[in-house]
């Protein structure tokens, strides 16, 4: 299948957005030939910076084949935001409404359709303290799995020495360098013709993160954690530490009261 146009809106946005980006980030990127020249599919892309989403989208816009992000779907309301969102194509994402399944949906057709759907398989930035990818929701691995697309895996580093997670001020100096890495797309094929389960899911999702992981790997020469960090376990952690000071704190009050 064809592949898409980039249309006036993401050539607007380019150059809005193109000019800072070269003056602020080197660059160091490999793997454009990864990305398929024709024809619908998924990237799967750490996220590690409030601003990594333009960093990748400069590196993908250089390939030819821009990327549709998955986004809040506050961000398509009315004024220029909404219409660039609009016009560039991308796909509201409407959470814990009866419209969150309208997201996978409008996924599935962009791929049918000959384009690339950008995921950020965390589903926000990631909190390992030491960067590295975390644990991956299963949405990307939904949509490989029932349009049997290739999945091309990108890590990135470097916005985040930019912009560190959740900081509100930038490390301007000295410049920094975006690194990215696309590698070749995840073999998912051991997952086709199967009943498309939770357990399943899970098993296709740790593929993908695994995939991104590696490329990270190769980017910092440096090895990932050997269990990656998993945010619901975290929060049980942290309820069970509660918990346990809740009643040790009881306990004393009690002590106290005698």
């Amino acid at each position: 299948m064809p592949r898409r146009r980039i249309g006036f809106w993401y050539r607007f946005a380019a150059v809005i957005c193109k000019p800072p980006l070269v003056v602020l980030l080197k660059r160091d990127w490999r793997g454009m030939e990864n990305i398929p020249a024709e024809g619908g599919f998924i990237t799967v892309v750490n996220h590690n910076s409030h601003i990594d989403p333009f960093g990748y989208a400069h590196f993908q816009y250089n390939t030819g084949r821009v990327p549709r992000f998955l986004a809040k779907s506050a961000l398509f309301g009315k004024g220029f935001v909404g219409a660039a969102m609009r016009g560039t194509g991308q796909i509201p994402v409407y959470r814990e409404t009866t419209d969150a399944l309208s997201a996978f949906r409008a996924a599935i057709d962009a791929v049918e359709r000959g384009e690339c759907v950008a995921f950020y398989p965390e589903g926000t930035l990631t909190r390992d303290p030491d960067g590295w990818p975390m644990t991956g929701k299963t949405g990307a691995a939904r949509v490989a799995l029932q349009t049997r697309c290739p999945v091309v895996p990108v890590a990135q580093w470097g916005c985040n020495e930019l912009l560190p997670p959740y900081a509100r001020k930038p490390n301007l100096l000295p410049r920094k360098t975006h690194r990215v890495l696309a590698g070749p797309p995840v073999d998912l094929s051991r997952f086709y013709d199967r009943e498309m389960t939770a357990e399943l899911l899970k098993e296709a999702t740790e593929a993908i993160m695994e995939a991104i992981t590696r490329q990270l790997e190769e980017i910092r020469g440096e090895k990932a954690p050997e269990t990656p960090y998993d945010p619901r376990q975290e929060r049980i952690e942290q309820r069970r530490r509660t918990a346990t000071q809740s009643r040790s704190r009881a306990g004393q009050e009690e002590g106290l009261g005698k």
